[in-house]
């Protein structure tokens, strides 16, 4: 392991470059795993710069596949330089990049999605939360299959201060679908505007950086590429538990080209549905006819805040699932109308 106050300028020696490791390994990008390989050193270089300085610092890389991102961090004169790569195809290849790089890069063949990231890194370099963010990143070319599942499971991780943020307001830099990057920066009025956009930035700054043209992938991607740039923020905007703000932001952008109140209402019992919307609305002071992507963080803070306080309540609102209720209704219709059937027998 480097020492985090190593110095110096560390420059890779000359390699095989990206297109002629991935014919060396006769590599070829999953289809089913969403993979695409970007092989221009130049936007790989931009990635990274995106990231900040990071000189001395501990980097976590996701999905390294053959290397490209990999490359451009160890340049960048990094203490250490972890990656997790889930397809063993790859390895040979980032081994290559081990040797050149002696003691600065450590190559886990493992899962991002369960891999503990908090066990990794010394903890020496752990701040508080409240103070500036600690000299540990997260980049990575995400898969598309696993990009939104994986933001979402780092924003709850971000809101309970555990997993990549136990050691403080770790920064992010990732790339995502373009559409999924413009939701995730999207404002208030704006057609992109979704439950990523309040999620996110209730919770971190975040930065659309700049977009890569699908062409400088191998194979071509269907779509371009954004590049998020995402920092923590010392208090969350809405102050309540992950999976409550999760519920009401999902209930009401599941009805986008609806009124607000219609998602909203989804949240309560259908016998208090009417009444209970109302009530949630006039304490949150929230316009019932306007549309989910018109609605501001403050907005759901605002709705949340009432929500948690209708939940203390009634303690059985929280677990309320209206497609339960849904189920249930459609599976006692036939059931109701046999036994009308039977008793006119």
């Amino acid at each position: 392991m480097a020492a985090s106050g190593a110095l110096g300028t560390f420059r890779l020696p000359p390699l095989p470059t990206i297109r002629e490791i991935i014919k060396l390994f006769k590599l070829q990008a999953a289809k089913q795993l969403s993979q695409n390989f970007l092989l221009d050193l130049r936007l790989t270089d931009k990635i990274v710069r995106k990231a900040g300085d990071l000189t001395n610092a501990y980097v976590y890389e996701v999905g390294p596949g053959p290397g490209g991102i990999t490359r451009s961090i160890l340049n960048a004169s990094v203490a250490e330089l972890l990656v997790v790569e889930k397809d063993s195809r790859f390895l040979p290849g980032l081994q290559m990049l081990s040797d050149a790089a002696p003691g600065k890069l450590r190559i886990v063949h493992g899962d991002v999605l369960t891999f503990k990231v908090e066990r990794a890194f010394p903890e020496s370099l752990k701040r508080q939360w409240e103070d500036d963010p600690p000299n540990v990143h997260i980049i990575g070319n995400l898969p598309f299959n696993v990009s939104t599942p994986l933001i979402i499971k780092w924003l709850e991780n971000v809101s309970q201060r555990d997993g990549p943020f136990a050691y403080g307001r770790t920064q992010m830099t990732l790339t995502f679908q373009k559409e999924v990057a413009e939701r995730l920066a999207a404002s208030p009025g704006s057609k992109q505007r979704s439950r990523l956009s309040v999620m996110a930035q209730h919770l971190c700054r975040v930065q659309h950086a700049f977009t890569i043209p699908g062409r400088a992938f191998v194979p071509k991607p269907e779509v371009d590429v954004g590049v998020v740039h995402f920092t923590p923020l010392t208090q969350p905007k809405i102050e309540q538990p992950f999976k409550l703000v999760e519920k009401v932001v999902q209930n009401v952008f599941q009805f986008r080209r609806k009124y607000c109140h219609r998602g909203l209402g989804m949240l309560f019992p259908e016998a208090q549905r009417l009444e209970r919307t109302g009530r949630l609305l006039q304490w949150a002071d929230v316009d019932p006819t306007l549309r989910p992507c018109q609605l501001s963080v403050s907005h759901f803070k605002s709705l949340c805040d009432g929500y948690r306080r209708m939940c203390d309540e009634d303690p059985h609102l929280f677990a309320y699932n209206f497609r339960e209720e849904l189920k249930n209704s459609k599976r006692a219709g036939p059931e109701r109308e046999a036994g009308r059937e039977s008793r006119s027998l």
